[in-house]
């Protein structure tokens, strides 16, 4: 049964991290597809994937997804669940995941989660808070402001007020900056929202090891410009094209590094090198968010490379 088949009839227990799990991240480009698998083979392990752009189907290039071959060495899980039209949450992915991780252990298997999400891996540790209503005039007033300053302002005025969730959304992500200023204004500066894990989480410790594979920024740099240039080489600007005309490209996959130049360039909008400098613009930058989250686990182990 596919996991978000389930999602009807399953409870919204956490999954249960203990000692036959084990995480592996680090940021984008640092190498952890390839340690994974490593580690997967000789650990006994099922890959569970903690990346928010490969639960989509037919994004392979720009989330760096493992190939058929790499699938085959080690069995993983989380992967192209849904297309790319379709708006999939933290909750959905934990969900998934708790699915996953059951079946793993009927089957005497470990769990070796890699990824590099951190929003997907404090989830995993902290769980969600319940959603807080929807207020619809106030979105709406956010609409307006959004569109009067633009995006980069309206980030910042998140800013102002919480920086920490600042730093967990990316400036060009309008949806979940409308909807933390709107539960803000609505529940409190504090509240802990839906897709956020508490904020007292520094304080807490994963119930089995994390490990964080960590490159000195020049050499993190040089590979994240290597992949990127290898992802334009490799045809990322067609797969978009064909991602969208067979499924559509909702806003959340949209916004992906690569995908989001790839649009533009499609549209007409730059050239290509222009997508291939903002891509590696935008992917140090989430490199940087990155490791500056990875750096909230007071528990995590950093594998020098």
């Amino acid at each position: 049964m596919h996991p978000l088949d389930t999602k009807a009839s399953m409870s919204a227990s956490m999954p249960e991290l203990a000692s036959d799990c084990i995480i592996l991240t680090g940021p984008t480009a640092s190498g952890k597809t390839s340690l994974g698998i490593h580690l997967a083979r000789r650990l006994n392990a099922d890959i569970l994937s903690a990346d928010s752009v490969a639960v989509y189907r037919g994004l392979d290039i720009g989330s760096a997804k493992p190939t058929l071959q790499e699938q085959a060495e080690s069995p993983h899980h989380l992967l192209d669940l849904v297309d790319p039209a379709t708006a999939f949450t933290a909750s959905d992915w934990l969900l998934a995941a708790r699915t996953v991780i059951q079946d793993c252990r009927n089957r005497g298997r470990r769990i070796l989660v890699v990824g590099g999400t951190p929003l997907y891996l404090r989830c995993l540790r902290d769980g969600l808070d319940d959603f807080a209503p929807v207020n619809h005039a106030l979105r709406h007033t956010l609409n307006d402001e959004l569109n009067r300053i633009g995006p980069e302002a309206f980030h910042k005025k998140l800013g102002q007020s919480r920086p920490d969730l600042a730093a967990t959304i990316h400036p060009n992500d309008s949806k979940r900056i409308i909807r933390a200023l709107e539960i803000m204004q609505t529940a409190g500066t504090n509240h802990k929202r839906s897709w956020t894990p508490a904020d007292d989480s520094k304080t807490q410790l994963f119930p089995c090891p994390i490990l964080v594979i960590d490159h000195p920024r020049t050499i993190l740099n040089s590979r994240i410009n290597q992949r990127v240039e290898a992802m334009f080489e490799s045809g990322i600007i067609e797969e978009t094209e064909a991602a969208e005309k067979h499924y559509g490209i909702g806003t959340t996959a949209a916004q992906a590094a690569g995908y989001k130049e790839s649009l533009a360039f499609i549209r007409g909008e730059i050239t290509k090198q222009e997508a291939i400098s903002k891509t590696k613009q935008r992917t140090r930058q989430l490199a940087k968010r990155q490791r500056t989250w990875f750096r909230s686990f007071p528990d995590a182990v950093w594998l020098s490379a």
